[in-house]
């Protein structure tokens, strides 16, 4: 079958991890700015207020994007750089950043996808309790009013959230993320139900408001991502891969069912009920209102077979099994069962909104950036994506992650995620010996896996 002749080739990045320029521009601090004078927080220290300097380099990097082919960007709005307060008063050098960022794009062909909110929230709102707050969806409908009035006259494309599993399940019950809270499960379950109301009123917002015909999708990563180990293991791989794990906004399937089907899942209505905040059918249909893509980042898994007793089983780690520099399992088998196995669920167009890998990367002596291990990944996992579509899983696009290094939240600058080496010293650019490759697939629409 083959990949669509539009498919969708790009890279992804978020503000908060690229921008720098953290307390320029009429930026306000965010919740990340704050958690990293924790000692501890941040790995080696570090804090996302340098970045790697995006917020001035903007026009050569977009240069670079032009350089590598891709067709597509997917970069997220800074909020505290729109409303210092959360709310009120709109910093107008904060929009024209992004508006310059649009126009600079537009003019080198590359289409924009904006993502709405990538984990940094305006400290002040922070300090109200953040998505604790039952005024959490209101503010967030306001936000979502600026930017969808300064940029839908040019940008189409938009998500509404990535991954709440993270910026709830590790920032306010596993306290890895800022703001580094552990809740209740009570607490947890208000939490989530105002993310997605938060989801539901950005969305109306793009219905209502939006200047062009839009697109809208929402982001989840998937934690119990399951690949069988053999035929017979399918069922065993499907039920863990939309299963509820006992720190349950940790797990994806509460949000996308909720999201995609219209009602949080049996198990969790029934477990929780006692703790549950309160829930209308009104919120329902805000939170389930039609999306045009499921977005899905994507990067490692677990292999799983069916147990004695019925229920999935996780296969032991294998000794000497491909890892990243992170310690990821290499498994690009989930590029196949993941995707298919969401598709088959929710019936919903896909877009892959991340994929890559940590690497070991270093400028050779050469002077280049030969990152072998980041081509033979991708390759994996691009020909597992092919499989999928081949097999009639409607798969619209792929961005890859990350397109510079950056600054990788509790991690700080301590892994290389990107097609793209920063010099976290100098600033330079280099792209790396994938970014090359990464081009060559793009101009070729995949034939060339």
């Amino acid at each position: 079958m083959g990949l669509r002749s539009d498919f969708i080739w790009g890279a992804a990045t978020a503000a908060i991890q690229i921008e720098g320029a953290g307390q320029e521009g009429g930026r306000s601090l965010s919740n990340w700015d704050v958690f990293s004078e924790i000692p501890g927080a941040i790995k080696g220290g570090d804090s996302p207020l340098e970045g790697v300097d995006h917020y001035r380099r903007m026009r050569s990097d977009v240069m670079l994007m032009k350089e590598l082919g891709i067709r597509a960007y997917r970069f997220s709005i800074s909020w505290p750089r729109i409303l210092p307060q959360g709310t009120g008063e709109v910093n107008q050098d904060g929009l024209r950043f992004y508006n310059e960022l649009v126009d600079t794009l537009l003019e080198v062909g590359i289409t924009p996808y904006v993502t709405l909110y990538h984990w940094d929230l305006p400290y002040n709102l922070h300090l109200q309790g953040g998505f604790l707050n039952p005024a959490m969806p209101s503010w967030m409908e306001n936000y979502a009013k600026v930017v969808v009035d300064a940029l839908s006259d040019r940008v189409s494309n938009w998500i509404t959230l990535n991954e709440p599993q993270c910026f709830l399940g590790l920032a306010y019950k596993d306290a890895v993320h800022a703001p580094g809270w552990r809740l209740s499960d009570r607490e947890m379950a208000l939490a989530v139900h105002n993310t997605l109301l938060c989801h539901g009123k950005i969305l109306h917002v793009i219905r209502t408001f939006a200047k062009t015909k839009a697109k809208v999708a929402f982001v989840q990563a998937t934690p119990f991502t399951s690949v069988p180990v053999t035929e017979k293991d399918i069922e065993a791989a499907r039920d863990r891969q939309f299963m509820l794990s006992d720190s349950f906004a940790n797990s994806g399937v509460l949000y996308t069912d909720a999201i995609y089907r219209g009602k949080y899942p049996d198990e969790y209505l029934s477990r929780y009920q006692d703790i549950l905040p309160v829930i209308t059918d009104d919120d329902m249909r805000l939170i389930s209102a039609p999306l045009d893509y499921f977005g899905l980042n994507l990067y490692g898994g677990d292999f799983v077979q069916r147990g004695v007793d019925g229920k999935p089983v996780v296969v032991p780690r294998i000794k000497g099994y491909a890892r990243t520099a992170l310690d990821w399992d290499v498994r690009p088998e989930i590029m196949y069962w993941t995707l298919k196995f969401c598709y088959e669920r929710y019936r919903v167009p896909i877009l892959v909104t991340e994929n890559g890998m940590s690497g070991n990367d270093w400028i050779h002596v050469d002077g280049h950036i030969h990152d072998a291990d980041r081509i033979d990944f991708l390759h994996r996992y691009l020909k597992c994506m092919r499989s999928a579509v081949d097999d009639g899983v409607d798969i619209r696009g792929y961005f890859h992650w990350s397109l510079f290094d950056n600054f990788e939240w509790s991690l700080g600058f301590a892994e290389r995620f990107g097609l793209v080496f920063v010099d976290y010293v100098t600033g330079e650019r280099t792209i790396k010996d994938s970014g090359y490759w990464y081009r060559d697939i793009v101009k070729s629409n995949g034939l060339s896996l």
